[in-house]
This record gives C-alpha cells, structure tokens and sequence, in this order.
C-alpha cells in the first residue's frame, strides 16, 4: 500500500499509463476507454486532450497539461516516464563536437554556474556518425533531467523541422537556446550580436586602408551565418560604397567551420584579390592564415586575418590574431539563469537576449598593402 500525497487516503500501487495503455496491475478494471474518461473527467477535460498530454503532444496549454497529471495522481495512475516529476539535480548541456574550443568554453561556464546553484550539468556532445540532438534529448529526457540548454542545435538551422521543441516543450521540459534564433520557437534565445560583430571587424580593416576584404563563414542556411552577412553587408556598402549585390557574389565565400573550411575559404578570397579575411571563427581563421602562408604571403604584411570567438589559446598562435571576442561568460550565466527561472515556474519572456560582443587587436591585422604609409 502506498499513501498518495495530499489524498487522505491509502491507494492501491499505481498502474502505468503511457498513450492510454497500461501494464502492471490495475487501480481498477474497466477499459482503457473508461480510465481515459475518468481521468478526463477529474481534469475538465477531453479525452483527446488526456490522450495528447499522456503521448507528449503539442498544443496543450500548460495549465491544462498540470491539471491532467494532477488526475492521474489523484485517480492514483502512475505518470509515464517521460512526465514525472523532474530531477532538481540533473540539467542537460547539448553541444556540438568540442573540437573547437569556444564550446568546451561555453560548457565550462555553463557548468560551473549550474554547479553553484546547485544542479549537477550533463554533457550531451554531438559527434559525426554519433548520436543526434534528437536522440541526446530523449536520452536526457528518459533520465529526467530538471531542463535542457542546448548550444547551435538545430534550432540555429533554418531548415531543420522545429516542432521538436514543441513536442519537448509539451513533455514538461524547460529549455534555452543558446546562438541562433528562430521565430517558430516559443523559448528564451541568448544570442551574440553577430551583426554588430561584422561591422566592428569591418571598420578595423576599413581604418587600416583595406577596400578588398572578403568574409569567410559556414554553410547560408544557418542563422548566425545569415546575420554575419548582413552585418557585413550593410558595413561594406556604407564606408566603401559598394553594391550588395557586388559583396556576396565576391566577397562572401562558405565553406565549414574547420580549419581545413577556413584554408579553402581564404584560398577562393585571395583568388579574387582580397587583402583582408575576416573568419566566422577562430579555427576557419587559423585555416585561412595556413592558406597564406602556402602561397608565401606573411600574415599580416600583405594579408590581414580577423577571427570570431576569442578561443581559449588564440592570443598565443603565431601571429596572434585579432577577433571578435564572444561574450562567452555572460551568455552562459544567462542562459543557466533563464533555465532556472523556467524550471522554477517564472519563465522568461519568449524572446531573445542578445550580448554584444568586442574587437580583440593583436597582431594579424596591419596596414593594407601598399598603404604602410598610414599612421
């Protein structure tokens, strides 16, 4: 026998109900249909709304979705799995691979921040060939973690389908996103301002006398990608004059985000005659410097390099090279307080919560050539 809380009255040990269907042995013995009704009808509910609730289906308001767990535990029917209570200890971390340092950087201050409040983090590493973001999630969710924060998922690629969040949001999880944002996606974003980054690269290179600088960066249908090219974009035009037709057809090169993707971005942009490359990240930005150096040009006497991140060890590659520093501490710290603020029961506004990020100068930018005559 066991004592359902606040009931005030023993219960028979509670039967498993996951989609309508249950295993182990019955509170009572009418059919499916009939624990279907009762449970809707202690909810003020329907049974199809009962039904979407217990499969994890979207659409259900949350009041309404507390409402028909708080029947199952009255009517003294266990909660499947996935809609238990959530551990207050375990919160997921989902990123993609740590080969570029800037996320185990991220998942390092994420970590430590979820350890001072008190919850034990989970990393979730996305490896090629490996597990999915879909499959780290159900992982996670199986384990009953307290909530998920999840690094350049999937929610950065605006191809991929969103209603996954639905559905995870209509188990019951709390969730942030952390870079990239999307508009079919009802949670907190914490994005940097990659726009404002590009102008601040931009007007560095500008100031040093260039006038052909060429951008490297991934794949265009990733948001990040798509906000660095505007931001480029708008910057070009407005201290060069030139076309926006003009800059992405000639100065925009995708590619990875590796180093070898950063080597075959900057090889196309020199081709083309650029003498400054500004990168999407330090490792593309590492590729491009290799890139001038097989042709035997020196970096930066005859080509600048500017990276993205401000990755842990980039001040001390040779050149040290100058980026675009991303505010890794306070995306973090915001991202583990507006999860906890969801799984508290006070979510934050549905919107995004963008961070300016900040030029790094160090040695791989110089003066255009032929322009060493600037002060």
């Amino acid at each position: 026998m066991t004592q359902q809380p606040g009931a005030g009255r023993p219960i028979a040990r509670t039967r498993r109900l996951v989609g309508g269907q249950g295993e182990g042995r019955p509170v009572q013995s009418n059919p499916v249909t009939t624990r279907l009704a009762d449970i809707a009808a202690q909810a003020g509910v329907s049974e199809a709304t009962v039904s979407r609730v217990l499969n994890g289906k979207p659409g259900v308001a949350a009041t309404t979705r507390q409402s028909v767990l708080a029947a199952l535990d009255v009517l003294g029917y266990e909660r499947p799995v996935r809609l238990r209570q959530r551990s207050e200890g375990l919160v997921g971390l989902i990123t993609p691979e740590l080969e570029n340092p800037i996320f185990p950087a991220l998942a390092q201050v994420i970590g430590q921040a979820l350890t001072r409040q008190g919850y034990t983090p989970v990393l979730a590493t996305q490896t090629p060939g490996g597990s999915t973001e879909d499959e780290l999630t159900e992982m996670l969710v199986d384990r009953g973690v307290a909530g998920i924060i999840f690094v350049s998922g999937l929610h950065a690629d605006t191809s991929a389908d969103m209603q996954r969040y639905d559905q995870l949001r209509a188990q019951g999880v709390p969730f942030v996103l952390v870079d990239g944002f999307s508009p079919k996606v009802q949670a907190p974003f914490i994005s940097p301002d990659d726009r404002a980054a590009m102008a601040l690269a931009v007007t560095h290179l500008v100031s040093l006398g260039h006038t052909h600088i060429g951008l490297a960066l991934g794949p265009k249908r990733f948001v990040p990608v798509q906000r660095k090219i505007e931001g480029f974009v708008r910057t070009m035009q407005e201290q060069l004059g030139l076309s926006p037709a003009d800059i992405e057809e000639r100065l925009v090169q995708h590619s990875l985000y590796t180093l070898e993707g950063g080597q075959a971005a900057a090889t196309a942009l020199m081709d083309r005659d650029c003498t400054a490359i500004v990168c999407a990240s330090d490792m593309m930005a590492l590729g491009a410097i290799r890139a001038a150096r097989q042709r035997g040009l020196e970096v930066p006497k005859d080509i600048s390099v500017v990276g993205f991140d401000d990755s842990p060890l980039i001040a001390f590659t040779d050149p040290p090279l100058t980026t675009i520093r991303k505010p890794v501490p306070a995306m973090g710290q915001a991202a583990v307080r507006t999860l906890l603020e969801e799984i508290g029961g006070t979510p934050a506004p549905h919107s995004e919560f963008v961070f300016m990020p900040e030029l790094v100068v160090r040695g791989s930018t110089a003066s255009a050539p032929g322009d060493r005559n600037r002060p």
